[in-house]
């Protein structure tokens, strides 16, 4: 297969960007289509990519304390019941069992859409004194959501996910719980996926089925709709009530525990194709490319190619995830291969650049090439990693500012969708009236109310009366 023939497999994200993502998602060998509607299989390359994302997740949750634990993945209906708002929340999405065999269940069982009342459950069991507390779990695994469209990655019926549910004495600490979780989800999508996001708190109307306050950070995609990236929710002691989860104070009387819980799903990289590929394929950011540098040696039957190719191999596979293409398709078909599947470094090895001792690397990211001494490879390579990962950072930050626009009112909100669709900055008056008239007008739904506060004016960019606060809005998946 030629290069060309590859790359115009694509189609352009300017023409169709529905179809440019479904393109990349099954060209790059990231999922197949179930038989399951509304299911995907996760092939072994998009399963790597999460593999690196869970496992550097977990180091940080680890590390601020946090315990894996896994819940049962059925609910009976008798427990989900207990919290009204909470299942009101997922009523439409839930899937129901309702026989064992043959035999019809008197107690339906939900197949978990999230795991609040389990653990809930769980602690009323095992926290009985301050002593118990805080209570810092972690969860991953799959969720069912009888969503009505679906799409690879951004909304499925099952997806995989990991949900953090803690429980603490007071108030204050799960607070601070709630927005540390935040914070760290932020740091990872800009440190790790090279996605810049925006913190902030949801409004009444968007929050959490059940929670006092829900926060958010919120990414921008390459067509200007935004992507809730992850979630923490505060609840209070709403659930402890429900469930009774009660502890014995320093001072000998009965409280109800404070409790939170966070997350974030496969999502993750429906968002690293959206901010970064192109019309070429995926490009993957290095933290969570599951080959860093793939070796493509040229005219590899010239005696010594191979050899000093598997060198190279040798050399690299000390400070970066590396592989060697020794098979027998052509270099250019190879080119391409790799280039559809996002690998961020491509180094090319004939017979001319050994007698040499150099080697060609070619970014995947802006396709530049540069010969370098097969003497300072490893250096080299381990610098433009770094640079990669730096560099789609600081663009996707330039596509947000560029796609960022600020409105007074519902004439320029409007033209601002139509000629340049991104984040809009505009004013609130705190009336779930105006949120939803933005919504029915305009398609767009408030994503957060930024902890950085801005004065863009006096007035609700909406109804025009007095506002409280300046809200991000846009239309998003």
């Amino acid at each position: 297969m030629s290069q060309e023939k590859m790359v115009t497999a694509i189609t352009s994200m300017e023409d169709d960007f529905a179809k440019w993502y479904t393109d990349i998602v099954k060209k790059a060998d990231l999922i197949d289509y179930s038989c399951v509607r509304g299911c995907m299989v996760i092939r072994p390359y998009g399963y790597a990519i999460w593999e690196l994302i869970q496992k550097q997740l977990d180091e940080r949750f680890k590390a601020s304390g946090h315990e894996n634990v896994y819940m049962p993945m059925f609910i009976p209906e008798s427990l989900l019941q207990k919290e009204k708002d909470h299942v009101e929340g997922f009523a439409p999405e839930v899937a129901w069992v309702t026989h064992g065999g043959e035999e019809k269940l008197t107690d339906r069982l939900c197949v978990r859409p999230t795991s609040e009342t389990l653990f809930c459950e769980h602690y009323s069991n095992i926290v009985q004194s301050y002593r118990d507390l805080p209570k810092l779990y972690n969860q991953w695994c799959s969720v069912v959501r009888w969503e009505k469209t679906t799409r690879p990655f951004l909304r499925s019926l099952e997806f995989l996910w990991q949900e953090g549910h803690t429980a603490h004495a007071t108030e204050e600490e799960a607070k601070e719980e709630t927005i540390a979780q935040l914070n760290e989800y932020a740091d990872f999508c800009e440190k790790v996926l090279a996605i810049p996001v925006i913190k902030g708190q949801k409004t009444d109307k968007e929050k959490f089925a059940g929670a006092k306050s829900t926060y958010t950070i919120e990414s921008l995609m390459h067509d200007g709709k935004a992507l809730q990236s992850g979630t923490s929710h505060n609840f209070g002691d709403g659930f402890a009530k429900a469930f009774d989860i009660k502890y014995t104070d320093k001072n000998n009387k009965l409280q109800y525990v404070h409790q939170t819980s966070w997350g974030v799903s496969t999502r993750l990289i429906g968002g690293l194709i959206m901010v970064h590929s192109d019309n070429n394929g995926l490009v993957l950011p290095p933290k969570v490319a599951p080959t860093q540098v793939i070796i493509v040696p040229v005219m590899q039957k010239k005696e010594g190619v191979l050899e000093k190719a598997e060198e190279v191999l040798k050399t690299l596979s000390k400070v970066c995830r590396v592989r060697l293409d020794d098979s027998d398709k052509s270099p250019g078909w190879k080119f391409s291969e790799y280039e559809m599947k996002g690998v961020p470094v491509r180094i090319e090895l004939g017979p001319r650049d050994i007698e040499n001792g150099q080697a060609v690397l070619a970014r995947r990211d802006t396709g530049e090439k540069t010969t370098v001494k097969l003497s300072e490879i490893e250096k080299e390579v381990i610098s433009l990693l770094e640079n990669i990962q730096s560099s789609l950072l600081e663009k996707a930050k330039a596509h947000r500012e560029a796609k960022t626009s600020e409105a007074k009112n519902m004439e320029e909100f409007k033209k601002v969708l139509e000629t340049n669709q991104g984040f809009i900055k505009a004013m609130w008056c705190g009336n779930e009236e105006c949120e939803n008239k933005i919504k029915e007008e305009t398609g767009a739904t408030s994503r957060c109310i930024p902890f950085e506060q801005e004065h863009i004016g006096d007035t609700c960019v909406c109804c025009q009366k007095p506002a409280e606060k300046m809200v991000i809005w846009g239309k998003a998946y």
